[in-house]
């Protein structure tokens, strides 16, 4: 048997410690390319966010050398302790307080293209596979509608709730790996999209007949003037919270639950709490579990399906249109269905990026609903695997 140098390395270097200068590097790696400001690196990014890099990275690794980490203890640290840690950073990050800025026929349209999120795709296979056999074998029987679970929790919630949901639903790597870089490119475009229609907002509300000036001055204050909370402190109370579940040895989905409840409870009944900092710890977290699953990789298939493709270009389609009359039914500006549908499509960075095409001042409110997003997105995940069981 001839001799291989690449498998060889892992019989004299530990697959543990080989998993976690991976995982490190490719940590370092993501978040100084963020801060990088030449033109060039910002024009890849924003076709292939530094995110996705967290995850390919680690699988380049293990495929180019042939290297099984599939399972290094790195794997259960991160179930154990980094989820747990980044689930309460984010969802300690919703002021609710605030919320009320925001008005009720704004979050009622926010509310509304969740749910068109959450339900289409099962409307959807439902539909195709009545009328299609070859539908119902790829949706159902080799159980691609587990590749649709992330993309709800991606959409609505982010890389967060994406990688929840993925645990939930049991997604295979190499279906969650293409539904990824599908939902990257198709959210790029969709971004695009509504920084073209934000600005012909108040033409189109014209033309459906609504009459719904936006007030001026809607600038927010920032809550609680007193120093932040110190970032040691809060960083001890959530690994205190995360080693006491581990003890407790719940269930993931549990886990889930239980820690979502309470990050918000830690951000919003603590005075003076640093959500600034919860927000930034939870996107490291993100990017180090991203990067760990990448080493469980398998390269081998990367394609989806034409009928997958499909359904989620018209689920899409579908949340966007079901928006829009949405907005005529509450007799809403329409300024605000691009608003929504990028907190619920885009997150924290491009839902105040697309506002700022219209109005700066618009902007704290874009922020809030993309937080509120973060936040409720893997609970829309969960309708989502629940519609899928009982089809």
């Amino acid at each position: 048997m001839p001799w291989d140098p690449n498998a060889s390395i892992l019989m004299w270097l530990d697959p543990d410690i080989l998993a976690g200068v991976i995982v490190l590097i490719t940590a370092v790696f993501v978040l100084k390319i963020n801060k990088v400001k030449d033109p060039i690196i910002q024009g890849i990014l924003n076709w292939f966010p530094a995110i996705l890099f967290a995850y390919v990275i680690p699988a380049g690794f293990t495929h180019a050398f042939n290297w099984d980490l599939s399972g290094v203890i790195i794997h259960d640290w991160s179930r154990n302790w980094i989820i747990p840690i980044t689930l309460l950073a984010v969802m300690s990050a919703l002021p609710l307080k605030q919320l009320a800025i925001v008005g009720a026929r704004p979050l009622i349209l926010f509310f509304a293209g969740s749910l068109f999120i959450a339900t289409l795709p099962v409307i959807l296979v439902a539909g195709a596979s009545l009328f299609s056999p070859n539908s119902q074998q790829i949706f159902i029987n080799q159980e691609y509608w587990k590749g649709l679970v992330p993309i709800v929790g991606g959409w609505i919630g982010g890389s967060t709730s994406q990688l929840i949901l993925k645990e939930l639903a049991q997604t295979p790597e190499n279906i969650f790996l293409s539904v990824l870089v599908l939902d990257n490119i198709l959210v790029n475009i969709w971004t695009i999209l509504m920084f073209q229609f934000i600005k012909k907002g108040e033409k189109l509300s014209e033309l459906l007949g609504i009459r719904d000036p936006i007030p001026m001055n809607l600038a927010t204050q920032e809550s609680g003037s007193g120093k932040k909370i110190y970032p040691g402190i809060i960083a001890i109370i959530f690994l205190s919270i995360a080693g006491i579940t581990f003890f407790l040895e719940l269930s993931f989905l549990n886990l889930v639950i239980s820690l979502s409840i309470l990050g918000m409870l830690l951000g919003n009944l603590i005075p003076n709490w640093n959500a600034a900092f919860s927000l930034k710890l939870g996107g490291v977290g993100i990017v180090l579990v991203m990067a760990i699953l990448g080493l469980k990789l398998d390269f081998s298939n990367l394609t989806l399906p034409l009928t997958f493709v499909v359904v989620v270009l018209l689920w899409l389609i579908l949340h966007f249109l079901g928006m829009i009359i949405v907005s005529k039914a509450l007799k809403l500006n329409l300024i605000w269905v691009p608003i929504a549908s990028m907190a619920n499509l885009g997150g924290i960075s491009t839902a105040p990026a697309v506002t700022a095409a219209y109005r700066k001042d618009l902007m704290p409110h874009a922020v809030l609903l993309a937080i509120l997003s973060m936040v409720t997105g893997t609970a829309w995940g969960m309708l989502t695997i629940y519609l899928f069981q009982i089809i």
